[in-house]
């Protein structure tokens, strides 16, 4: 009698939804504390990454835990492609929600960050020129989603490889 296989369909829905739950925790901490204009790469990009590469080697170990101790590269592949991109729309809706209805003057206060930060990095700039990078910046706004769904989805399959790789075992010929 043949058992039921997991999928990685499934796993990759659960872990992705997981990997949401915490980064949204983690990013509502940020926004109480008072700190969610701070340009720290740490807690824009370290913190975020290293949860999603826990979330999706946890769920490696126990998709092979749940496949009798089987896993080839492509399941791994799979599983770190799923999370990243089911976390990624979760992040993405919620961005939405933080940044048009909990604190609707997000970007607006972003952009004013920016345009210091430029001024202060070019001073041969003017504000005139910084200005109008800014509204260029507006009008291409939109083209920021589809490239986090592509990038977090790229960084998720590097990380599946690696997990792939490390915990691949073959079924046994016997």
């Amino acid at each position: 009698m043949e058992q039921n296989k997991p999928t990685t369909g499934k796993f990759s829905w659960t872990y992705g939804l997981i990997n949401a739950a915490i980064g949204i925790a983690f990013s509502l901490m940020i926004y109480m504390a008072g700190m969610i204009y701070d340009q720290n790469a740490l807690i824009q990009y370290i913190i975020p990454y290293t949860i999603l590469t826990v979330v999706i080697i946890l769920a490696i170990i126990q998709f092979k835990k749940a496949n009798q101790n089987i896993l080839n590269i492509s399941q791994g592949l799979k599983l770190g492609a799923g999370i990243a991109l089911v976390g990624a729309i979760c992040g993405l809706l919620y961005f939405f929600i933080l940044s048009n209805y909990i604190e609707p003057e997000y970007m607006d206060k972003m952009y004013e960050i920016g345009k210091q930060k430029a001024l202060m990095d070019n001073p041969k700039l003017t504000e005139e020129q910084v200005d109008q990078g800014i509204e260029m910046q507006k009008k291409f706004s939109w083209m920021a989603y589809p490239v986090i769904l592509i990038l977090n989805t790229i960084i998720g399959l590097v990380i599946g490889l690696v997990g792939g790789l490390i915990f691949q075992k073959s079924e046994a010929a016997y």
